[in-house]
Parts: C-alpha cells; structure tokens; sequence
C-alpha cells in the first residue's frame, strides 16, 4: 500500500517562503490582504453586472435584482461596523492572535478552492445574466449565490484559519449587537432618502431666492420647473444638486472622524458638530448655487457651468470637514484633551505635517483654480506656489532626509514614462484636448509664462510633494505607526501595493499606469534607502511627459 500525501502536507509552512512571513506575519496585515481582494472583485462585479438586466423576471431572480444592491449595501456596513466595535473588544486578544499567525502555514487549498469558486460565479453569472428565467433560471440563481457564498467564506479561511476565526468571532463581544441593526437600517435609510429629493430640492430653491433677492432686484423663479436665476443667467436645481449627496458625505465623515478620535472628546456633547456640519454643508450648497447664477449673471457663465460647478461643492464639503476637525479640537466645551496652545506647538514639529501638507496643498489649491476657470484653466500657476509655499515652510524638517540619487532613478523615470505613453494608448484614456488653441491664442507672455510654471510644477514640486506624501510617509505609514523609524529600504508587499494604488487613484482614469508607477518610484527609492531617487525617478517621468506634450503634441498627457 502506498501512502499517499495526507489532508496536512497541503498547508505549505510559511518559512519555506521567506517574503511572505514578512508580509504576512502580522494580523493587521492578512485582513488588509483580504480587504484589498474583496474590495478588487467587488469592483469587477461591480462593474461588470447591472441587476436592472433581472428587472421584470419572478422568483428568485427577481429578488436578486430587486434586493441584491440592498443586500450588499447590508454586507459592508455589517463588516464595517463589526470590525470597528470589535477591534474596540478584542483589543487586548489581538496582539497574542497576530504573534501565532506568524507561525501558522497557509492551506493553498482554500486558495484553490476560492479560485475554482470565482470561476462559476463568473460562468454562472453570464448564464444568470443572459435571460434564463423560470425553475431552471432560479435553480442557477441559487447555485449562483452559493458560489460567492463560498468565494467569501474559502478567502477569509485562506488569510484566516477557522479557528483563528472563531477565536476573534469569540474576543468581539457585543459587537453584532451594534453591527445588526446598521446592517438593517441601511437600506432603510437609502429609500428613505429618495423619497427626500423633492423637498429638500423646494427647500434649496427657497434659500436660493432669499440669497439671491438682496443682489438681483429681479431674478426668475420657477417653483415649478425649479428654474432659478437672472434675466441673464438662470439654472434648474435638480435633485441632485439638492445637497443631500453633501450631507450624507459629511453624516459619514462626522460619524467616522468622532469615532477614531473618540478620546479626544466629551460625550454625548460632541454628537453636536455632526448636525451642525450636515446643516452646514446644506447651506453651504444653497449658497453655492446663488454664487454660480451671479458669476453667469456677471458675464462668466463657461466659468458657472465649467470649473466652478463642478468644484465648488468639493471645496465646501472640504472646507467644512477641515474646519470641524481643527476647531472642534480648540473648543474645551467640547474638548477633554490638551490645551489650544500646546496643540499649535505641537502642529508646527508635527512629521506627519512635512510629508503630508504639501500634497494637500496642491490638491486644496486644484480645486480652486479649477473652480475659477473655465474651458482652460488659467490658474493652474497656484498649484506652484501653494506647494513651494508649504515645501518651504517645512524646509527644516527635510535636511534630515537623504535627496542623493544614483543612475537607477532616471532609468526607473524612463521606464515609467514608456509604460505610461504604452497604457495610454492601449487604454485609449487620452482625451481631446483644446489646451494648445486655448494657448495659442494668448499673447506670448502670457502663454510663455503659464507654460514655464506648468513645466517647473511638473518636474520639481509635484514630484517631491507626491513622493513625500506616498513614498515618504503612507508606505511606511503602513509598515508601522512611528513611521520615521522605518528605513526606507524597509518594503511589505501591503505598503507598497496599498500606497501605489492610491497614487493612482490620484491619476483618475489612468489610475493603472498610475499604480505601477508608484512601485516603480517605491523600488528606486528601496536601492539605496534614498526618497532622492523615487523623487528624481518621478522628475524624469514628468520631464518626459512635458516633451512628449510640448514637442511631440500630445496634449491630453496634460
């Protein structure tokens, strides 16, 4: 009789692959693996199928169309919250749970088994999605929801083995008493709030007619049509444009920034600033709208309906998010911790400042020169300023750094530039674009002048700004939380994957040439432990970019 190998040689001991114990060997990060891989198929899912195809059909398929958005709408918030009130319970469980995955082996079983599992589900769907009805369409629609059933629950086995599960499950306490009833009222809350869109659109009309009556003796109000604005000028305030998207992003924000910083405050009294800033941001809204309808009365209406439209909201959800945080802090009414003062010192040696701030602040001041242009955007030059401004401003904070750079830099800058032109192409994310009549048709000081500052931008300060904020600090952020003591030859696959992907989230539609331009920077800044490097790789990228625009034509690079 022959042995064959047992159910246990399938689970491959983690000091066979030396990088993986590095990566995986805290908690922290086999849960950010498994909601990075959740978060990618969900995307692709996401993208991929539209339930409107079930509408009209009976049975089971129908319910998966009517109720599957709602569903998983449920799922997230269940998750969210059990993770957040849990890790809230278990805290003191965690760190011994986290020191024995460091020695428990992967069953690739679980991975095999996730991945045959995606593979139906993603046959199953086609057919699902087709146009089968009847028993044999609901029969597919119930294997179907088995299918991703056990594309979840063999993922979570594979980072997570069973009994590490049911060890966490068990050091959560009470967290599904506050995860349950999330879960329910979700959904609740989504159909509540369609049903909101037609008065909350009257009440904006309203507050819209009170700002606008002291400016404009005149003005056209529609109640009706909810066309509103001058003789000139006049817009439709539409359901969206109602302000309770604003709302509800400053409910999610108000709800989530107390509770990461709930020692920071007095309870209940600090519940106040999430009515306050969703009152706010309405208004704020209103305003916005009575601004637009008098930069169009006033002669500006590409600027109106281009950059300011589309802007202006951003900047005031922003304002009043940044506004909050900073002041709430300040008012010892609400407060329980340090003074004012020693806050404002702590703020101006505060490291996470230097990387950040810079980066911020060429974000912050996008914002406003988009809102203020209209076809062209004219005031792309305070992007410049804002960042040499703050890079200035923490010039003391990065003498300690290394700005040295060897060949490899340039060489990963070409490398990038190369990959970059390639995706664009192949993605066809390039865009016409009226930047050069829009130049050409300014005088020559002008056009001069803005091209020269767009130039410098690109190659000196957006590079070291990015580079600070996601080479400098979010890699190494997810490394550890005292994040200047980490080297910056120091890599995880997590850290480098998480903060490249948002650097090219940063990107918008070139978000994947993004991305693989941020492990590029991150592995040039890994050759010597030098940010120099990722910062010149960067620089080089940028330059080239500049050339192909401004030799070569391609103005959609910019």
């Amino acid at each position: 009789m022959i042995n064959g190998p047992s159910r246990a040689s399938l689970a491959i001991p983690l000091g066979a692959f030396p990088p993986l114990r590095l990566v995986f060997a805290r908690l922290s990060s086999r849960l950010a693996c498994l909601a990075v891989l959740f978060i990618l198929e969900l995307l692709v899912v996401s993208l991929w199928l539209d339930t409107k195809a079930l509408d009209g059909r009976g049975g089971l398929i129908g319910a998966v169309g009517d109720y599957g958005p709602h569903l998983l709408q449920s799922l997230v918030v269940f998750t969210t919250v059990f993770l957040a009130f849990g890790y809230s319970n278990a805290r003191e469980a965690l760190s011994t749970i986290s020191n024995r995955l460091a020695g428990t082996p992967f069953v690739w079983g679980y991975l095999a088994a996730h991945g045959a599992g995606m593979i139906a589900f993603a046959f199953l769907s086609t057919v699902l999605f087709g146009g089968v009805q009847g028993l044999l369409g609901n029969l597919i629609a119930s294997i179907w929801l088995g299918t991703g059933i056990l594309g979840i629950v063999t993922a979570l086995f594979f980072f997570l083995p069973p009994k590490t599960v049911r060890e966490l499950l068990g050091n959560t306490g009470s967290a599904w008493i506050y995860a349950v009833p999330a879960a329910a009222l979700t959904p609740a809350l989504v159909i509540a709030s369609k049903r909101l869109w037609k008065p909350a659109t009257a009440l904006t009309f309203e507050i819209v007619k009170s700002i606008l009556n002291p400016f404009v003796p005149g003005f056209v109000a529609d109640p009706a049509t909810k066309i509103i604005g001058t003789q000139k000028f006049t817009v439709q305030i539409a359901p969206g444009c109602s302000g309770l998207e604003g709302m509800g992003l400053m409910l999610i924000f108000g709800v989530l920034w107390l509770w990461f910083f709930r020692r920071d405050f007095i309870f209940p009294r600090a519940l106040l600033l999430i009515p306050f800033g969703v009152s706010l941001i309405f208004l704020l809204n209103a305003a916005r709208i009575a601004t637009l309808i008098l930069i169009g009365d006033a002669g500006a209406q590409a600027v109106a309906l281009g950059g300011f439209h589309s802007q202006a909201g951003w900047i005031a959800f922003n304002g009043v998010a940044l506004g909050l945080a900073c002041v709430a802090h300040r008012v010892q009414w609400l407060s329980s911790t340090r003074t004012p003062v020693e806050r404002a010192e702590r703020w101006v040696e505060n490291p996470t400042a230097a990387y950040l701030v810079p980066a911020l602040a060429i974000l912050a001041a996008a914002m406003v020169s988009r809102a203020g242009s209209g076809g062209f955007e004219w005031m792309y030059p305070l992007r410049f300023v804002a960042a040499a401004g703050t890079l200035l401003l923490f010039r003391r904070q990065y003498m300690s750094l290394n700005w040295k750079c060897g060949w490899v830099a340039p060489v990963v800058g070409g490398i990038v530039f190369v990959l970059w032109i390639s995706l664009d192409r192949i993605a066809g994310t390039g865009a016409v674009s009226g930047m050069a009549a829009e130049l050409a048709a300014s005088p020559a000081p002008v056009r001069i002048t803005w091209l020269v500052i767009r130039v410098l931008a690109a190659v000196v300060t957006v590079p070291i700004a990015e580079e600070l904020a996601f080479r400098g600090f979010l890699l190494r952020r997810l490394i550890s939380a005292d994040f200047e003591s980490v080297s910056f030859q120091r890599w995880t696959l997590v850290a480098v994957f998480v903060s490249s992907v948002a650097f090219g989230l940063l990107h918008g539609d070139r978000w994947i040439a993004g991305s693989v331009a941020g492990i590029l920077y991150a592995g040039a800044q890994k050759w010597r432990g030098r940010i120099g490097d990722a910062v010149v790789a960067h620089g080089v990228t940028n330059a080239l970019i500049s050339i192909a625009v401004l030799w070569g034509g391609n103005w959609s690079l910019w």
